[in-house]
């Protein structure tokens, strides 16, 4: 599989392949490079849409040249002191934000996701990520409360005033309950619905098998979540091979 930075006529044929309406593995495929290569390079050039081989490729050199002004020069290089490439460091942040962005999270939050993923502590202030990201405080502010608002962070008082934001183990499972509870609502809405256009009607019956499996799923989501919270966080074991959980009573 070839290394290195996409070539120009690489970019060309992401272009043709977006245009074909091709699958990112699909294209990537064809070009021999891995899948998050393809999504990296479309969702920070303007997206599946907006997408041009050769804007992306001046982009790209653009960044490039940057990267090498502000790179430090011979010996007076500091070392790291936890052996890591910082290159290598800063492009994998960006393969995270733009994973994070492809499922569905907005550009500045997952920017937040992928800045604090990366910090071995797992949590920053806000001023400190204002500084990582070069963002205003207020870009901040306003990501870290649509992550709360997502159960993808928490927040945690610092030292005096000072508030520090976290992503731990216990994140993923207080999302997954956060997207669990939102089915929810979505399938109370439904069922209402179904009273107002009258039960039996062919729009009733679509409110009400969406219902239905909105239902299951959520029920099947939390039963995981719990589970693998068990298992994986608390070291309690797995579950009792053949136990089955208990139906939800608003289950129709």
């Amino acid at each position: 599989m070839p290394g290195g930075r996409l070539t120009q006529q690489e970019r060309q044929q992401i272009a043709v392949g977006l245009a074909d309406g091709l699958a990112y593995a699909e294209i990537a495929r064809r070009l021999e490079r891995p899948t998050s290569t393809i999504t990296r390079e479309v969702m920070r050039n303007g997206g599946p849409a907006g997408y041009r081989a050769d804007l992306a490729h001046r982009a790209t050199e653009r960044r490039a040249h940057r990267r090498r002004q502000a790179a430090p020069r011979g010996p007076e290089a500091p070392p790291q002191a936890d052996g890591r490439d910082p290159e290598a460091v800063a492009e994998f942040e960006e393969t995270l934000t733009t994973v994070f962005m492809a499922s569905g999270t907005p550009k500045m939050m997952a920017r937040v996701m992928a800045c604090l993923y990366t910090t071995d502590s797992g949590s920053l202030t806000a001023s400190e990520l204002a500084g990582r990201l070069q963002v205003s405080p207020a870009s901040v502010s306003k990501s870290i409360t649509f992550l709360e608002e997502q159960g993808l962070v928490r927040r945690e008082r610092a030292e005096g005033r000072r508030e520090r934001y976290i992503v731990d183990d216990d994140i993923w499972y207080q999302s997954l309950v956060a997207s669990a509870q939102a089915l929810v609502q979505v399938m109370e809405a439904m069922r209402q619905g179904v009273t107002v256009l009258g039960r039996g009607t062919p729009a009733a019956d679509r409110l009400e098998g969406g219902a239905r499996f909105i239902d299951f799923v959520s029920e099947s989501l939390l039963r995981a979540a719990e589970q693998a919270r068990e298992v994986l966080h608390t070291g309690t074991g797995a579950a009792p091979e053949g136990a089955v959980a208990e139906p939800s009573p608003a289950g129709g």
